[in-house]
């Protein structure tokens, strides 16, 4: 610690005697999990947000993310320990800044900055010298050096010396019982190394294990390597199910059968489409930069493509099964079985189920929704509340499964359903004729 700046040392003191204050930016699925978890650990974490709906219930002691329990909640907020805000003013306040705003792209499939560049001119308007920020917000390479650092120095403030800089990916897997924010490795690298090892011993406060790495560039790319790497094999294994559903294979039973491999084999899984914020989203910021460099990102691209393309091999499967069984898809009642993107949570960023259901109602048929986390969906000006799997099942003419949550009873609905297609193989060991399986 002697070799670290005065400012570097000061910092780190400060915060292991659990006299600092941390700030988070950003409110949501990032952002609330770990200001908890500082706040579990003896750190007085004040959290900001540009929704007043967030900050109130947070005030409240009331969580809206369904990974982190109320009563926690309520406990560190009664403690003096947590507490949230609207005003940005209580970043002069702050001794520490995590960044977790969302990183969305448009529709031309660049990443919009807008969130952070709103969030780093707050910051750079009322940090005081000593600061440390880290950027969670999953973004490409180049973001924190190029884009942040500059908007943190317009002030006079040098980092590493005045204010100190790092990435640190995020790793949020909703509805993980097993992998949370606390027992996830941490990855993070710092403008200096100054930065890094501030926030080494930042995270190691209230996180299990911190992996440091040399610079913000290599953090950056490690969160994108990580969901290129799911999002191409899942492309992968959408494009064998597509061949194997044209020559007659069972996809499932091939996949099962690979998978007792020891060795060189990691089974992935077909699907209705990619849903959620990371995996459909992140490998494009990737795909975007290195055209930048004149590099073409030709993997994503052709994986992004495959995988954008399985709604509407879902809605061909639900055709193809109402002619089967002499209906046409106009006028049909079809009943989609789940529609969070991933199995037992109410997170419905990307869903996949919202394409297939308004491909399918642009088809003429009349679609109706069950989804025990999803109690109302409205999108694009369309509404639906969750119907009563019981008394719904008999009357459709398709039950068609998007989302495999446990809650289902997958024999009732093998004994209701007049016809079922089943996106997610959630019927296996279901004996059942009416069963079309993706």
């Amino acid at each position: 610690m002697s070799e670290l700046p005065v400012s570097a040392s000061e910092l780190i003191s400060k915060i292991e005697s659990r006299k600092a204050v941390s700030g988070i930016i950003g409110l949501g699925y990032v952002g609330l999990p770990l200001a908890v978890e500082l706040a579990k650990a003896g750190q007085t974490v004040v959290g900001i947000d540009v929704s007043t709906s967030k900050v109130d219930l947070l005030n409240r002691g009331v969580s809206y993310i369904q990974d982190v329990p109320t009563e926690e909640v309520a406990a560190l907020v009664k403690a003096g320990k947590l507490s949230a805000t609207t005003d940005f003013k209580a970043i002069s306040k702050l001794d520490t800044i995590n960044i977790c705003v969302p990183t969305p792209l448009r529709k031309t499939k660049d990443p919009d900055m807008s969130f952070i560049d709103a969030a780093c001119r707050e910051i750079a308007l009322h940090m005081k010298p000593g600061t440390l920020v880290i950027l969670e917000s999953t973004t490409y390479p180049g973001t924190t050096d190029e884009f942040v650092l500059p908007m943190l120095e317009q002030h006079g403030l040098k980092v590493g010396q005045d204010f100190f800089l790092c990435f640190s990916p995020e790793r949020v897997d909703p509805g993980n019982p097993t992998y949370q924010t606390k027992n996830i490795p941490k990855v993070v690298g710092g403008i200096t190394p100054a930065c890094t090892a501030v926030a080494e011993r930042f995270y190691s406060l209230a996180l299990d294990h911190v992996v440091t790495v040399g610079s913000t560039k290599s953090a950056e790319m490690v969160k994108l390597l990580e969901n290129t790497f799911r999002m191409i094999n899942i492309g992968l294994v959408n494009e064998m199910a597509l061949m194997c559903d044209r020559m007659g294979i069972n996809v499932w039973e091939v996949i099962d059968a690979a998978a007792t491999k020891p060795f060189g084999f990691m089974p992935f899984y077909p699907g209705p489409g990619l849903g959620g914020h990371c995996i459909p989203i992140d490998p494009f910021y990737l795909s975007w930069k290195t055209k930048q460099a004149g590099i073409e990102a030709r993997f994503i691209e052709l994986a992004g493509y495959i995988n954008g393309q399985m709604p509407h091999f879902v809605v061909s499967k639900v055709q193809n099964a109402l002619n089967d069984a002499g209906k046409a898809v106009r006028g049909s009642k079809i009943l989609v079985l789940g529609v969070s993107y991933k199995r037992d949570i109410d997170d419905m960023r990307e869903s996949p189920a919202i394409d297939i259901m308004l491909l399918l109602e642009r088809l003429g048929a009349e679609v109706s929704y069950s989804d025990p986390f999803i109690p109302k969906l409205n999108v694009d000006g369309h509404s639906w509340s969750s119907a009563n799997l019981d008394t719904a099942l008999p009357e459709v003419d398709c039950a068609l499964i998007i989302t495999d949550h446990h809650s289902f009873d997958y024999a009732k609905i093998a004994a209701k359903a007049r016809l079922i297609v089943d996106t997610r193989n959630a019927m296996k060991g279901q004996p059942s004729d009416k069963v079309i399986r993706l």
